[in-house]
């Protein structure tokens, strides 16, 4: 049953795509909220929308690097 939908790897999996995108969203809201409260427009949308975006890739790139090494490791043990 290590295939099902609703394995570890496949949650984690899911959990990373959700929190790209809503880290991105996170971002977009804050710096749209900013630009309203200080009139900006539109450098703190487009600054906090990057950061969300760096945000979401960063959490992409660490579940990467831990599936790599857990892969690596039960590699060895073969």
């Amino acid at each position: 049953m290590s295939g099902s939908l609703f394995s570890k790897e496949s949650i984690r999996a899911w959990s990373v795509g959700l929190n790209l995108v809503v880290s991105t969203f996170v971002g977009l809201a804050i710096g749209y909220g900013l630009d309203r409260l200080f009139s900006t427009n539109p450098w703190l949308t487009i600054i906090f929308l990057i950061l969300g975006i760096i945000s979401g890739f960063r959490d992409l790139y660490r579940f990467a690097q831990r599936q790599n090494n857990g892969s690596d490791s039960s590699d060895k043990d073969k």
